[in-house]
């Protein structure tokens, strides 16, 4: 019997071994994977060695993840797959703000912050004043919002990515006020570069691709009986804008971030949540 005759029958045999699945859904998502990588597999003419190459590469981005590093996601961001998620969940909420990835580095632990205090508790860099408001998509203010938000510090680095971290710096949690306004201090963000110290800086390299992101400031907002928002507002004229590492930028999250004598910058950004019945008719 051919090789290629086998090669149909053994997809067919896996998927088939998924008739018993928990669920519709799971057994869905399945069979489109098998179906897609051994198509994938027989496109390529994937030999044992690749194959085993690409095992351990999985392995090691296994073992580079920890509790305040997840070398997964960023394997998902710099492959685009988690801008291609976060696009088609978006068409959910299509009338809000426009969402960009969570990244790796993202905390639970960050702190609550006052009104018009700063999120960052070692400062460097140029110094950040942010406002804004969130309101619905009829203008109604939303008012108790929960907004988290965390940058790198003036020298590129998450607070994450320092040997001995004990405590959050340059993120925090502030909350909007009855009119929907909210307020902090931060530092002005600026581009850096994706760890590269791990399997996916390796892969990025062997790709002669670039390992730098343009300077952000990430939001995630959320408040019941809305659908919640994860964004990031990008520094307009960065030098990396046309080319981030991992896809994020979208025309709407640029700017403008304005300069001031000191020197100090601000940054005034509105966001628009969209309430969650609009799940059910998307």
């Amino acid at each position: 019997m051919p090789d290629s005759v086998i090669a149909e029958g053994l997809t067919r045999d896996v998927v088939a071994s998924a008739a018993g699945a928990s669920s519709a859904r799971l057994r869905e998502i399945y069979t489109k994977f098998v179906e897609h990588i051994h198509a994938f597999v027989r496109d390529v003419e994937l030999t044992p060695e690749e194959w085993l190459a690409g095992i351990r590469f999985l392995t090691a981005t296994g073992q580079k993840c920890d509790d305040v590093r997840q070398e997964f996601i960023l394997l998902s961001d710099t492959l685009g797959i988690s801008m291609l998620v976060d696009a088609l969940a978006g068409r959910e909420a299509s009338a809000g703000t426009e969402s960009s990835v969570l990244g790796p580095f993202f905390t639970t632990d960050a702190p609550d912050v006052e009104r018009g205090a700063s999120i960052a508790t070692k400062p460097t860099g140029i110094p950040l004043d942010v406002t804004g408001s969130v309101r619905g998509p009829a203008g109604n203010a939303l008012a108790g919002v929960a907004i988290e938000v965390w940058e790198v510090d003036g020298d590129g680095l998450y607070d994450v990515q320092y040997d001995g971290r004990t405590t959050p710096d340059c993120r925090g949690r502030v909350h909007t006020a009855t009119d929907g306004t909210f307020a902090f201090a931060a530092t002005l963000p600026v581009s850096y570069s994706i760890p590269g110290d791990g399997p996916v800086g390796e892969m990025l390299v062997a790709l002669g691709r670039h390992t730098m992101r343009p300077a952000h400031l990430h939001f995630s907002l959320a408040t019941p009986g809305y659908l919640p928002l994860t964004t990031a507002i990008y520094v307009d004229g960065d030098p990396y804008i046309e080319s981030d590492a991992v896809f994020g930028v979208k025309p709407s999250l640029i700017g403008p971030y304005v300069a001031h004598e000191g020197p100090r910058y601000s940054l005034h950004r509105d966001f628009v949540l969209v309430p969650e019945r609009a799940r059910a008719r998307a």
